[in-house]
């Protein structure tokens, strides 16, 4: 005796070897023994054996018209055995049970399950809905098959291109686009990102990248609706300073200014001025909601995307020539000495009366400049004579505030790599296309201007940060425990020690139309500077507020991303630049096992040939393939250029190890594409 039974939506048969008015114990073909109950136990026959029985059903099933099977049935719950017996004969064979069985089964659209071999008739109207929906189902896989065949044929059909970035960083998996996209790259054992480029799928490097950040960070965009700026609340006093900016050419974002008061008799006061639309953004209005969805200005080579509309930016940003709203820091300080007497915080209108700019005035304001006589100054430095007193002074306490905060330190910081800065020729602030002419120069860092603005930077923010922890006031901190390798800087609400920089505590506070985090600190400021002892009560941010945390943790991922573009689209234009300047060959330094960092680019590489060479060895690389897509490219040691030597300084590979996880964020990028049906090894 056999018996086809159910098991779990799978019908099988097999050979009863025992039964119970319960169950049945059944052997299948394969030898394997399993216990049916009773209830799942369909048709029993004799012969012929059962993979010929389920063989020869299944093959009659396929003959069987769905729609007379449907006007035959009844309008109640039946059995596939009743339906068998209307649809073959009243005499309908077991075969032809089992094959109407199977038919039924695989019908859903025209018969609902009903119980085990039970069934009922769907309505003409779902019948219709679901034949239409059949169709579609069959057009859409018939299109998926054609993309496919076109994508491996090295075609990208438009749909493909117009989900391009979807499909790579944020699949739909459902999708017909993204399904062709898995086909063919099954198909031709070639990883997606391959793939695609080899269909033409990517017209602009710099666009696929672009784009890339655009859906991961701002997938509404990066415009903003049309929008007034707010208006300060207060009449604020106008301050007796003159103050001056010091950045670079392309800084709209002018969040700071410094002055000089007292030269010459004593007693000199040097005011820190910031920018301060915390005075008129107010926490949860509209206009901080912006801020805080952005939480950062995003900087690359040519373009920028602002933390805060445009119309704001240029209502507070210092500009020359006018009274900015400000929140100033003045610092007292014995004139000979150097050493700091007092300080005070105060909220006030300041007049600017010039923004300065590095990269026109580096090669002017150099040291032996500050120490020129006024009349010896020279005439191309002419329209910085009335500031050079002031300069010299702030260059003066600037060494100063360095030389202090490395004892502190424990040792003195080296600045062993200058900065790069890129110039798009030709690019007017607007978005680059990626085909722009670009020009990198250096600046090394430490110069006159550059030292200026840092030192004073650093006191403003360890200044404000020690007093809203006297008060009580919590605040964004920077911190870090020690400079033992591999110690991190960490953000938090305590105000605790930065050793990097060799101050007490650590609050970013300097730069509030660029960064969410000075915004919130200058809010936070502001509470001090108007209430005093009582400043805890009345700050918008309370002692352990959960708000503070969240902003904290929402900034740090949004500033990783922001770096981490910035450090490849600044890598995009270094390659750009090898390209445009037909470079070959570079010279270059060992920093690591098989890698390599440019003397006078800011590229590193991995190369051939380096193995057991000495971190600062110095070599000639010769330059092999590179791919804007992924930011690679890679070398081959051709020549040494020096001969073997111990290593470098020990502050200096410190130095170079600290910045060897920037370095590699900015090497050849990674393409998470998550199509787990690619050939295996292949996926990006």
């Amino acid at each position: 005796m056999f018996v086809l039974f159910d098991e779990a939506g799978k019908f099988m048969a097999g050979r009863v070897l025992s039964e119970s008015d319960a169950s049945v114990q059944v052997e299948l073909d394969s030898g394997k023994r399993v216990k049916v109950k009773m209830a799942n136990v369909l048709l029993r026959f004799e012969k012929p054996a059962p993979a010929a029985f389920m063989a020869a059903a299944q093959a009659l099933s396929e003959s069987i018209e769905l729609e007379l099977a449907w006007e035959f049935s009844p309008e109640d719950d039946f059995g596939f055995a009743t339906l068998a017996r209307e649809y073959f004969s009243k005499d309908a064979t077991l075969e032809q049970q089992a094959a109407m069985l199977i038919r039924l089964f695989e019908a859903p659209h025209y018969f609902r399950r009903a119980g085990k071999g039970f069934f009922r008739k769907a309505s003409a109207e779902v019948i219709a809905q679901a034949l239409v929906a059949i169709e579609k189902k069959k057009a859409t896989v018939a299109l998926i098959a054609q993309w496919a065949q076109e994508l491996g044929e090295g075609v990208c059909p438009q749909p493909v291109r117009e989900q391009l970035y979807k499909i790579l960083f944020k699949p739909d998996k459902n999708a017909p686009e993204y399904k062709a996209v898995v086909d063919a790259s099954r198909a031709t054992r070639t990883a997606p990102l391959e793939l695609l480029q080899r269909s033409g799928a990517i017209d602009s490097p710099y666009q696929f990248h672009w784009k890339r950040f655009l859906l991961e960070n701002f997938p509404q965009g990066v415009g903003f609706a049309a929008t007034a700026a707010p208006p300060v609340g207060e009449v604020l006093v106008r301050a007796s300073v003159s103050a001056f900016s010091i950045d670079d050419s392309a800084t709209t974002e002018i969040d700071d200014a410094l002055s000089v008061q007292g030269l010459g008799s004593g007693t000199v006061t040097v005011g820190v001025h910031i920018a301060a639309p915390a005075l008129a953004v107010l926490p949860d209005s509209d206009m901080d909601r912006l801020g805080r969805a952005r939480l950062s200005t995003v900087y690359m080579p040519g373009y920028k995307v602002t933390m805060l509309p445009d119309a704001v930016v240029q209502n507070y940003t210092l500009q020359e020539g006018r009274d900015c709203p400000a929140v100033s820091l003045y610092v007292t300080l014995d004139e000979a000495t150097l050493t700091i007497v007092a300080s005070e915080t105060r909220l006030e209108s300041v007049p600017i009366s010039h923004n300065l700019r590095h990269d026109q005035l580096d090669a002017i304001v150099t040291e032996e400049w500050l120490q020129t006589p006024l009349a010896e100054a020279g005439s191309e430095a002419a329209p910085l004579v009335g500031l050079q007193p002031s300069l010299a002074f702030l260059h003066r306490l600037a060494r100063d505030l360095k030389a202090k905060r490395e004892l502190v330190r424990g040792k003195p910081e080296t600045f062993n790599r200058p900065d790069y800065n890129f110039k798009l020729v030709g690019s007017s602030g607007a978005e680059p296309q990626g085909d722009e002419q670009v020009v990198i120069t250096t600046r090394q860092r430490g110069a006159p201007l550059d030292l200026i603005v840092a030192e004073a930077m650093i006191l403003a923010n360890s200044t404000w940060g020690n007093w809203m922890a006297e008060l009580g006031v919590p605040a964004i901190y920077r911190s870090q425990a020690s400079l033992a390798p591999g110690v991190k800087v960490r953000m938090g609400t305590k105000a605790l020690p930065h050793a990097g920089i060799g101050v007490k505590s650590y609050a970013w506070s300097t730069s509030p139309l660029r960064r969410y985090t000075d915004m919130v600190n200058q809010w936070q400021i502001i509470a001090c500077a108007r209430h005093g002892s009582t400043a805890a009560l009345a700050a918008p941010f309370k002692p352990k507020d959960a708000a503070l945390f969240s902003i904290i943790s929402s900034f740090d991922a949004a500033y990783s991303a922001y770096n981490g573009y910035q450090g490849a689209m600044e890598r995009f234009w270094t390659l750009k630049y090898l390209q445009q300047n037909a470079v070959l060959e570079l010279e270059c330094s060992v920093f690591k096992e098989n890698m390599v960092r440019a003397d006078n680019l800011p590229l590193v590489l991995p190369v051939m040939g380096a193995q057991g060479l000495p971190r600062g060895a110095r070599v000639r690389v010769r330059l092999g393939e590179m791919d804007l897509i992924t930011l690679d490219i890679h070398g081959t040691v051709v020549e040494r250029l020096d001969g073997p030597s111990p290593e470098g300084d020990a502050d200096a590979a410190q130095a170079d190890e600290a910045a060897e996880d920037e370095d590699e964020t900015a090497g050849p990028i990674a393409i998470a594409v998550d199509i787990n049906e690619a050939p295996q090894g292949d996926a990006s």
